[in-house]
């Protein structure tokens, strides 16, 4: 069977860094780009036009933000997933922009991998989140996680846990621990249910509310 292709709409103001992510994103496959945007309202007519599965957002742009550009994109495709790319990681960014409906956050100091991976897990429906980012949310939102499930995890778990609340990709996590990716996929989600979380998310912020991330 081939393997569908996730079409990915990229918003950005800044030209080179549209040249780069298209010439990044044309290496990958499975991964097509379908449009390029210079600011947040040509962003919101393109992807109506092209209806993506993804869009890599901007946050701080000319004639419409990020956040409004993330808000009006959702509202009208549902289900198209949003991916922030940033230099910027402040409160004023970070939580406007989750709220408007943006799936995953990373930053543009993240590695090309990790960029293609939030891709990736994105048109899968899952969020990812650079470890900043987590690391905002956890001092926001930590106390919502009250059980104390982690005496349940094997030290090999365990290491991957550590490695998830680093924001590091299944990729990244696979190299670290010199284990396969299929074999850090099968401690993921033993983790999370031993943790009864939903989602690496809330796996990342029960490590820091546990004290488990120094």
């Amino acid at each position: 069977m081939t393997e569908e292709v996730v079409r990915v709409l990229v918003i950005d103001d800044h030209e080179m860094v549209r040249i780069g992510l298209v010439a990044l994103l044309d290496t990958e496959e499975g991964i097509s780009v379908v449009g390029v945007a210079s600011n947040g309202e040509e962003g919101v007519q393109m992807a109506l036009d092209v209806h993506p599965d993804v869009v890599l957002m901007d946050l701080v742009m000319p004639k419409m933000n990020g956040v409004e550009t993330t808000r009006r994109i959702v509202h009208a495709l549902p289900q198209c997933k949003v991916v922030v790319l940033t230099s910027f990681v402040d409160d004023e960014m970070v939580y406007p922009v989750m709220e408007a409906g943006a799936l995953s956050y990373m930053l543009k100091t993240s590695k090309a991998s990790e960029i293609v991976a939030a891709i990736r897990a994105a048109a899968a429906g899952k969020t990812m989140l650079h470890a900043d980012v987590t690391s905002k949310i956890v001092r926001k939102h930590g106390n919502s996680v009250t059980h104390s499930n982690h005496q349940h995890v094997s030290q090999r778990e365990m290491d991957v846990l550590l490695l998830i609340a680093q924001g590091k990709s299944n990729q990244d996590i696979a190299e670290a621990l010199f284990i396969s990716v299929k074999t850090v996929k099968f401690h993921v989600t033993n983790i999370l249910s031993k943790l009864g979380v939903e989602d690496r998310t809330q796996a990342a912020i029960y490590a820091y509310k546990h004290g488990l991330v120094k």
